[in-house]
């Protein structure tokens, strides 16, 4: 199968590192215009080195702006008035169970994980809609079903995300535009190697064993029995966002390793 998205532009929230970094790199090598986001000059500089290293050639350019806020999504339209595809990959995790968790954080999670992604959708629906064509996906999680006791707040924004997407997807029936979930599980991003990097020192072991095994070790369901990486999980979202993926809107699609515990 041969993905081209020569001729489109896609804008992917929080791109600079990890699962969104992926993404953009795969939807750049695929011929997109591609415009990654980050909050610091300095990451989206070096993540827009990394990509041109991948996909030479590739048109790719940053926008700096907080998209965890009004102002910062009202920026980057500015910047980009008008996008083909749309990922809302942007998002902030962390422990924090009922008790734990402010109203404060339980703010800061919502208009991160959730309203980051309503903005960008609005901002650049109604033109997909017009032109007959479009792709907005919803970088969810695995923990959008299975709710984590000690990431209540995370799985809560997961949760919406899937509610929000098949929402939008039904309001472009017969558009062009599809709308879709991709809920990935534990994934080694920098993040993750972050979290296990002092267990990893401590058992004198590489940080690829380490992830492993606390994906067995944290979610037995697994069927893959390791972490995936963030290509595989990009994978997935540079076919939805492809025009071979036009039938496929509405849905949640699960890159989790078997993690979710069920045949539907």
């Amino acid at each position: 199968m041969q993905i081209d998205l020569s001729g489109k532009t896609a804008v992917i929230s929080g791109s600079t590192s990890g699962i969104g970094l992926a993404i953009a790199t795969g939807i750049a090598m695929s011929g997109a215009d591609t415009v990654i986001n980050g909050r610091n000059q300095r990451t989206v500089d070096e993540a827009l080195d990394t990509i041109r290293g991948h996909a030479g050639g590739a048109t790719v350019r940053g926008v700096v702006a907080d998209l965890g806020t009004l102002i910062g999504c009202e920026a980057l339209k500015k910047a980009v008035p008008d996008a083909d595809i749309v990922v809302n990959n942007l998002g902030v995790y962390g422990p924090s169970d009922i008790f734990a968790t402010g109203d404060d954080e339980w703010e800061r999670y919502f208009q991160v994980n959730v309203m980051s992604g309503v903005r960008m959708t609005r901002a650049y629906l109604r033109g997909m809609m017009e032109r007959r064509w479009g792709r907005v996906v919803f970088v969810s999680s695995e923990s959008a079903l299975n709710i984590p006791v000690n990431m209540l707040a995370y799985g809560f924004t997961k949760t919406a995300q899937l509610s929000i997407a098949r929402g939008v997807a039904k309001y472009a029936a017969a558009s062009g535009v599809t709308v879709n979930a991709v809920l990935p599980g534990p994934t080694l991003t920098d993040g993750v190697r972050d979290m296990l990097k002092e267990t990893a020192q401590k058992e004198h072991k590489p940080i690829e064993q380490a992830a492993d095994e606390f994906v067995v070790a944290h979610r037995a369901t697994s069927i893959i029995r390791r972490a995936a990486t963030p290509e595989e999980v990009a994978n997935m979202v540079v076919y939805i966002c492809s025009p071979q993926a036009s039938a496929t809107t509405g849905a949640a699609l699960r890159v989790d390793g078997g993690v979710v515990d069920t045949i539907a």
